[in-house]
């Protein structure tokens, strides 16, 4: 797999809210359209049949200051499913990597990496809070996402004299009586 430069990737990308902040050299960082709390119960099982998925209760925010323009959710210790403002729309050869951003980590919160394929609309995850409290502001980049090519084929043809000789030098011995 090869990487791809970051201004790929936003090529494949939808909603943006600011290139010149979000695109770097090899990945393009996402923003938060909005988080939700998860509903205590979900089930998975072989089949599917009875697969249900936790339920979301959307979180709400909160503004600081009188003068801000965006609001921040205030998020205690717990898992949380966040929606970003991107979506996603792959070639058949590309895969995309979804990771926390350090400054999230740093602030005591992370999300598992996702390889994601496809189209994916909504881009989502599920954030998990490790500290007391951790604040998020509406918009903020929590995640970067990188894209990669997979390598064409090469179609190999590789002699084999060693593994063709074996069967006729074990017929020989054999018809020798050895």
């Amino acid at each position: 797999m090869d990487p791809l430069p970051g201004k790929h990737a936003a090529s494949r990308l939808q909603g943006l809210i600011n290139p010149k902040y979000q695109v770097h050299a090899y990945a393009v960082g996402l923003t938060v359209k909005n988080i939700y709390a998860v509903d205590p119960i979900g089930q998975v099982d072989f089949g599917g049949g009875e697969y249900l998925s936790a339920g979301r209760i959307a979180v709400g925010t909160q503004r600081r200051r009188r003068e801000d323009k965006y609001e921040w959710w205030d998020l205690g210790r717990g898992s949380y499913f966040v929606k970003f403002n991107e979506t996603l729309e792959l070639a058949e050869d590309e895969i995309a990597l979804l990771e926390p951003d350090e400054r999230l980590l740093r602030a005591g919160a992370a999300h598992v990496p996702l390889f994601l394929r496809g189209r994916v609309a909504p881009i989502e995850t599920l954030l998990q809070v490790d500290t007391v409290r951790i604040q998020i502001k509406q918009n903020a980049r929590i995640s970067l996402l990188r894209l990669f090519r997979f390598a064409p084929a090469v179609a190999r043809v590789a002699p084999m004299p060693a593994a063709a000789e074996r069967p006729k030098k074990a017929a020989r011995k054999k018809a020798a009586g050895r």
